[in-house]
């Protein structure tokens, strides 16, 4: 817990459960601990990426807020998993019955006499389904705390104002809907290729081609015997050769 002379948060880090293509969110609990209405602002170096609902507000004496932090979903993992994302909080005495909607920019310009108290905080991800639990000790213990009243430095990270509206317009390409079309299964009624098969595809092949060719043997001996006939003496008519070659064609085999 990071703690100034007007507000007590809680945690020092933000975590997020990263699952690729999702959206994942976290939250900060501000605690006034003074006896005066205190006005916050959230920033971030990354304000495309995150909002943050409120992300001003007024928190009066001996209150909590409760602050929800959202990431869009990402289409792909950091390295390392590590993020160079973070977030400043300002903090600020304000009137005595303030409401967020009175909470201007110049409100948290740091003059003489006024005290601005800051906290930073830095983006965590942690897998969105653990395989075992990890003693969070453990890992504030490896970890550097965020640091309240850090001005010295204010200058090295710039921080823009973050969007309240989680209304994301994601870059992410739609997953591509696999098709509802099952392949079908072959038919059990198919016959196998087999030796046998092959054996009697030939036969049948060989039968066709010797028909063919006693066909053709047959329209040659015909056209033969015809050209014979026509050479046979002039008192047979034509009509009685025709008659002939019909019996002929009988008879052949």
């Amino acid at each position: 817990m990071s703690s100034g002379d007007l507000l007590n948060i809680h945690p020092t880090e933000l975590k997020f459960p990263f699952e690729l293509n999702k959206q994942s969110s976290c939250s900060l609990q501000l605690t006034n601990k003074s006896d005066q209405y205190v006005a916050f602002k959230v920033k971030t170096t990354n304000p495309k990426k995150y909002c943050v609902r409120p992300n001003t507000g007024i928190v009066s004496p001996g209150t909590t807020c409760d602050v929800t932090v959202t990431m869009q979903a990402q289409n792909e993992a950091p390295p390392d998993m590590h993020s160079k994302d973070k977030f400043l909080l300002q903090s600020v005495a304000a009137p005595n019955g303030a409401i967020a909607k009175e909470i201007t920019a110049e409100l948290f310009n740091k003059e003489a006499g006024k005290v601005v108290e800051e906290f930073k905080f830095r983006v965590v991800f942690i897998p969105a389904n653990p395989p075992s639990p990890v003693p969070e000790g453990s890992e504030e213990g490896n970890s550097p705390r965020a640091s309240g009243l850090d001005n010295g430095n204010q200058n090295s990270v710039l921080f823009d104002a973050v969007s309240v509206s989680c209304g994301f317009r994601s870059s992410i390409p739609k997953a591509v809907a696999r098709s509802s079309e099952e392949p079908k299964e072959e038919s059990s009624e198919v016959i196998p290729f087999t030796f046998e098969v092959f054996n009697h595809m030939l036969n049948a092949l060989s039968m066709i081609s010797k028909l063919t060719e006693e066909k053709t043997s047959a329209i040659q001996q015909t056209q033969k015997l015809r050209q014979e006939l026509l050479l046979i003496p002039s008192s047979i008519s034509l009509c009685e050769i025709d008659l002939l070659m019909c019996t002929l064609v009988l008879f052949l085999p």
